[in-house]
């Protein structure tokens, strides 16, 4: 298990085999049986296998041509229509839409569910690359796979056989973000030694020589508002109320 976590690789390439249901059900099985808050589950896994969804979904994503290029896309969602059901079931309000901590507990819960797909994936020899483009354009999400109140998108993932091989890509090192006791915000010396891993491997493939951190700057540089989130959420019920009472 340390050696599938160690040896992650992100695939965009897939082969014509199709991924087996069996096997898709203990992906999903993995992500189910992952920790949540309170027992809460508040995650839904919707698979995606029609090639005209996958396509739609596709550009949704900023035209990544992976996602219809996957033999299966999943769409992991924060769900907390189940904890309204509840709240009918025993005559009790749900009140949660207003605290902008249930973002953050649904966030946290897909996260882990997430990983517990990509492990169990990848376990049993399939690639994947998660897709946090399902966010760009959350209205077009929504309404194509017809999301109720309450459940919101948050990361995709492809799932299927890798085509060819891909190298590994660079982590910081472990002090980076391995901080003992307290945080230690003294990393420039870090930035600047993944960016040196980073251009050697770039380097040996014989692509142009790229730093970490200048992609990282410049994405962010690129996309201060990545999506259209701060209207869909209100629209999908969380208003967050409790962010103005202060």
């Amino acid at each position: 298990m340390l050696s599938t976590l160690a040896n992650h690789r992100s695939y965009r390439e897939y082969s014509q085999r199709d991924v087996e249901q069996e096997v898709l059900e203990k992906i999903i099985g993995a992500a189910q049986a992952a920790p949540s808050w309170i027992n809460g589950q508040h995650v839904t896994v919707i698979s995606v296998r029609d090639e005209e969804r996958k396509r739609q979904l596709s550009v949704l994503s900023g035209n990544q041509k992976h996602v219809a290029g996957a033999p299966v896309f999943l769409v992991f969602c924060m769900d907390f229509y189940r904890a309204k059901l509840a709240g009918e079931i025993e005559n009790i309000s749900f009140e949660a839409e207003r605290d902008v901590d249930v973002l953050l507990t649904g966030a946290t819960d897909v996260g882990i569910a997430l990983e517990a797909a990509i492990v169990a994936a990848e376990s049993l020899g399939l690639g994947i690359i998660p897709i946090g483009g399902v966010r760009r354009n959350t209205r077009g999400v929504i309404d194509l796979l017809k999301l109720p109140k309450y459940v919101f998108p948050i990361v995709g993932l492809c799932v299927g056989y890798p085509e060819a091989e891909v190298p590994k890509q660079p982590r910081l090192p472990l002090p980076a973000v391995w901080h003992e006791e307290s945080y230690n915000s003294d990393l420039a010396g870090y930035l600047r030694e993944i960016n040196e891993t980073q251009r050697q491997l770039l380097k040996a493939q014989g692509f142009e020589e790229k730093s970490w951190t200048g992609r990282v700057a410049a994405f962010f540089a690129a996309n201060p508002e990545y999506s259209d989130a701060k209207r869909t959420l209100k629209e999908q019920g969380f208003t967050c109320d409790n962010l103005k009472d202060e």
